[in-house]
């Protein structure tokens, strides 16, 4: 895989000085040495690859456009991140600039004055990239704004088109009984199906999220974030869905063990080496999956369709569900040059670049059109024309809940519940706030 991450330190030292210099103007206090510089650390999830790449140069040309800053960067495991950031913020050590993605957990981390409000430091091209407030609304918590999106992340499901050939699939599944004939004719043509990674938990919990986001209306999902109720009779009519659905046995042998990302065995691993046909999962796959190809170069035969729709259901036809990763600043960061590194890397070059390393959708419009990739355009396309996308319900539901939510779905998928046991795991998590 080529990169093509554009340094261009030049040209980008000017408007990064801007930032810095518009960031000190929004009232933030410096915790700079008395030399005059400043350092801070960096928690993301990228420890691999084009990924990696791209943060270590991101990084290196903020700290060549301001002199006297230095960022210390720490690449933590993805599955790793929640538990660890956690354990540093409640212990009054975390990182200055870590990753979040909205919702309910960063809620929690608000309301417990872990994190930063940088409402007033986002400066005027970073705005007009995003287009517009609207673009902040998975980080904001009561009209302030906690947090920076780098992509927008809608999920779906990832195919094999050789695979979907081999079997004798012509057509993308457009209902539940299209994809229950496609996972027959795959597993006749002696192809498992379905890549699920539930040994982390939450890309089982994937498949629970998109049958509640078809059984259920928007605002009962919306209700539900609120007052952390899950008394409608649609959230365990999603867990009976994904029962029977799970009954009809598509998921690849030994998925309870498998983890999602973490090498060639690993659900995207198997899609990536055509061990398993589909993946259910969110916009970052492309980049995860070509990480894991044998010559680590982007899946040529990948492809994307929505969620299939399901009769009956409340939720509006083409609803997706998906979120926003982002990046924030902790409560004791200092204020002007954390808030400078957000506004630097929302530059177009950079957002493009984060899109070319990641194969994922920026958060920039304006960088949007670097992407190629069919899959990703496909995505884009059913984005576009989305009535409404919810946040992945861990994040929305918050740490405690989200967690028993994923828990449950596993259990279930085990065999140790049923699809009220879900609804109890998560009733029960949410009496103990």
């Amino acid at each position: 895989m080529t990169r093509k991450i554009r340094s261009a330190a030049g040209t980008v030292a000017l408007g990064a000085t801007i930032a810095l210099l518009a960031a000190g103007c929004a009232g933030g206090e410096s915790a700079g040495s008395s030399d005059g510089s400043t350092s801070m650390t960096f928690w993301h999830n990228s420890t691999t690859g084009e990924g990696k790449a791209y943060w270590e140069a991101t990084v290196a040309d903020f700290e060549a456009a301001n002199p006297g800053v230095t960022i210390e960067i720490q690449a933590i495991q993805n599955e790793d991140m929640d538990g660890k950031l956690q354990t540093a913020l409640n212990s009054g050590d975390a990182p200055d600039i870590f990753m979040a993605r909205g919702g309910g957990k960063l809620a929690d981390v608000v309301e417990a004055g872990q994190v930063m409000d940088i409402t007033d430091s986002i400066d005027d091209a970073t705005m007009k990239a995003l287009g517009g407030e609207g673009a902040f609304n998975a980080f904001s918590v009561d009209g302030k704004i906690y947090g920076m999106p780098t992509a927008v992340l809608p999920g779906g499901i990832y195919y094999s088109k050789d695979l979907f050939a081999q079997a004798g699939i012509t057509e993308t599944p457009k209902t539940l009984a299209e994809l229950e004939a496609a996972n027959d004719a795959l597993k006749a043509a002696g192809i498992d199906p379905i890549a699920i990674g539930a040994k982390d938990a939450w890309p089982a919990a994937h498949w629970y999220y998109f049958f509640a986001l078809r059984e259920c209306a928007q605002e009962t999902i919306a209700e539900a974030g609120k007052t952390k109720t899950f008394d409608d009779p649609c959230w365990a009519k999603a867990g009976e869905d994904l029962e029977a659905f799970a009954a009809t046995e598509p998921f690849n042998n030994g998925f309870l063990s498998t983890s999602a990302q973490q090498g060639a065995g690993s659900s995207a691993g198997l899609l990536a080496n055509h061990k398993a046909a589909m993946e259910l999962m969110g916009a970052w796959n492309p980049g995860v999956i070509a990480s894991l190809t044998p010559d680590e170069k982007p899946l040529a035969d990948l492809g994307w369709f929505p969620f299939p729709e399901i009769e009956g259901g409340a939720g509006a036809p083409g609803a997706m569900m998906g979120g926003v990763d982002g990046f924030s600043c902790s409560a004791t960061a200092p204020k002007k040059e954390c808030a400078a590194f957000l506004n630097f890397y929302m530059q177009k070059e950079y957002q493009e670049g984060y899109a070319n390393a990641f194969h994922t959708l920026p958060a920039s419009q304006e960088a949007q059109g670097v992407v190629t990739e069919p899959a990703l355009q496909a995505i884009l396309e059913a984005y576009n024309d989305a009535p409404y996308v919810e946040i992945w319900m861990d994040t929305t539901f918050g740490q405690n809940v989200g967690n028993a939510l994923n828990t449950g779905v596993v259990d279930m998928l085990a065999g140790k519940t049923d699809a009220s046991g879900i609804v109890k795991a998560v009733n029960d998590a949410a009496a103990k706030e």
